[in-house]
């Protein structure tokens, strides 16, 4: 058994199933081994012989015999067999796998592998200074936390931004209404320090003076000269952003650390404005950007566009900006600051026009040479209807009151009145939940279903962990140490081998910008540790070495189990 350092047993299985192929003079791009559909056959299977025997035009099983006459000299493999049209079923020796386990044991986070390290930028949470987060936040913010992990936990350097909207007409609207509220704020005070409006006041105060504006010109009129003396740097109206902006992250912030969402900056619009005049005459300049009945355009239409792409708008008629200008002069920003390999946006879906055409006016302008820019879109929350979550009178649904039902929910599950127990579990029922969709698709936010330790639910997979915790903590408690890792029972052939594909799972994960990959990993991980426990029994075991193997294989489970969830975001508590 030969392997390059840090390989992983699937990896293994791969590189012996390449040469194999190799010595038979066939191809080796796409030799893989994948989990067997039939459990009964092997351990593994290769479904690589069809597609070469079309291509070659020879009978595969002739093919897949004389590969697998190959891998029978090799003492990695107990058995051998090619079944159907060519398959070939793969029974690893009991060595090697004990061999694996014990490795992957070893390794820290599970074993995941470690990938050459690059900057990245995410981009995600997106929320508005002086408004609530609400349930168009949760996936931005669920998604974006376990992509950064996860990206992280593979060895790169991760950066989390919130991208934060504090820049623009809203900001005058708010400011001159602000004026008028409370007259102090004209000048310079303690006010700063004391502001006489809180985060429930301003989220009051913005729908009102919106409808205001809209309703009367003269009213905007006052809006659009608060928006333009703030961007010409007015002491007043800079003193009031700040405030506002203060008062918004302190609010926001509390959202952000309900669900462990970490971010490294939180700039916002309003740090790259002073780029943009500067960017807007280079663009000129260059030709990038044209005048087109009175607006400025960056053409980013291509010859086998399938649809029409329109021109990114870079300012209106009127010499305003928009939010394209800024996320134009955001990714500038962002490659001066971080020279990053890929800036990922995780941002709805229906934003998707307005990536594709700032993605490609950046490629146009120069902006984003050597970087991949990513749009990582996601679907809505939906109610029992299937329609975009609402509030029963049909306004949007703050995001904290669909953390406190399900709060609620986990916490009349619980025998006795545990806050910080209730929160991990509903924390982790909505990220689960959250996380275990395919992130393209929308779901039904049902805060019961969510929370209950049945089913594919966070709370199951957690009281997996805390099970496997309490034996391993009676062990301890019994002075039964863990050993070797011997397999000789069904059940610990498949949780060995299961706990095997943590790295891969990773790694499809990160590729794909899928944590739902992650989730169902770990829902089969907890399946399987319940039929080991119930079929193999661990303190109980009848021989020493059987509990102490046992032992070592559940303490695998749990390491596995616990990095899974760790790079989702959802901790585990010390009981359940």
């Amino acid at each position: 058994m030969s392997s390059p350092a840090g390989a992983t047993l699937f990896a293994h299985v791969d590189n012996l199933l390449a040469n194999a192929f190799a010595a038979c003079g066939l191809e080796t791009e796409g030799v893989r081994a994948v989990p067997a559909q039939r459990p009964e056959l092997g351990d593994l299977q290769c479904n690589a012989i069809m597609p070469l025997a079309g291509r070659l035009k020879r009978p595969p099983r002739e093919l897949a015999a004389a590969v697998a006459a190959k891998l029978e000299a090799l003492d990695d493999f107990a058995n051998i067999n090619v079944a159907g049209p060519g398959f070939i079923n793969l029974t690893l020796s009991d060595r090697v796998l004990s061999h694996f386990a014990a490795t992957q044991a070893a390794a820290p986070r599970g074993g995941i592998v470690a990938q050459p390290a690059e900057t990245i930028v995410i981009d995600f949470g997106g929320p508005n200074v002086a408004k609530p987060l609400h349930v168009g936040h949760l996936r931005s913010l669920v998604l974006g936390e376990s992509l950064r992990r996860i990206l992280q936990a593979q060895g790169h350097r991760v950066i989390g931004d919130v991208h934060l909207g504090d820049w623009g007409l809203q900001m005058g609207m708010l400011i001159s209404e602000a004026l008028v509220a409370w007259p102090e704020l004209a000048e310079d005070g303690p006010w700063r320090d004391d502001p006489p409006f809180d985060m429930q006041t301003l989220q009051e105060l913005y729908p009102r003076v919106a409808a205001a504006c809209k309703a009367d010109p003269e009213r905007m009129a006052v809006a659009r000269a608060a928006t333009a003396a703030l961007q010409a740097g007015s002491e007043r109206h800079m003193r009031i952003w700040e405030v506002v902006r203060r008062v918004s992250l302190e609010a926001q912030a509390k959202d952000f650390a309900t669900l462990d969402a970490h971010f490294d900056e939180l700039l916002g619009e309003s740090h790259v404005q002073p780029l943009i005049p500067d960017m807007v005459a280079d663009l000129v300049a260059r030709g990038v950007a044209v005048r087109s009945d009175g607006a400025l355009v960056i053409d980013v239409a291509r010859e086998d566009d399938e649809s029409p792409m329109p021109p990114l708008l870079l300012e209106k008629s009127d010499g305003a900006s928009l939010y394209a200008t800024t996320d134009l002069a955001t990714i500038l920003d962002r490659q001066r600051r971080h020279h990053p390999s890929r800036i990922v946006y995780v941002v709805d879906q229906r934003q998707s026009l307005h990536f594709a055409q700032v993605f490609r006016a950046a490629r146009v302008a120069g902006f984003a040479d050597g970087t991949e820019l990513v749009h990582v879109g996601f679907g809505t929350v939906n109610g029992a209807d299937g329609k975009p979550y609402k509030t029963r009178d049909g306004g949007v649904a703050q995001l904290r009151d669909l953390l406190a039902d399900a709060l609620d929910k986990a916490r009349s599950r619980q025998d006795e009145s545990d806050p910080e127990l209730a929160a991990a579990i509903g924390i982790a029922a909505v990220k689960f939940a959250d996380l275990s969709t395919y992130r393209t698709s929308g779901y039904i936010f049902d805060a019961e279903r969510m929370v209950s330790f049945e089913g594919r639910t966070g709370p199951y997979v957690q009281y997996a962990c805390v099970r496997i915790a309490s034996i391993l903590e009676k062990a301890s408690r019994e002075g039964v140490a863990a050993g070797d890792i011997e397999v000789k029972e069904q059940a610990e052939r498949q949780l060995v081998l299961l706990c095997a594909r943590f790295p891969e799972v990773v790694e499809s994960s990160a590729s794909g910008y899928a944590p739902n990959v992650i989730a169902d990993f770990a829902y089969e991980l907890a399946q399987a540790f319940s039929r080991f426990y119930a079929e193999c029994p661990v303190l109980a075991a009848p021989g020493a070495g059987e509990r102490a193997s046992r032992l070592a294989l559940a303490r695998l489970t749990l390491g596995v189990l616990t990095v899974a969830l760790d790079v989702l975001g959802i901790r585990v508590p010390a009981r359940m």
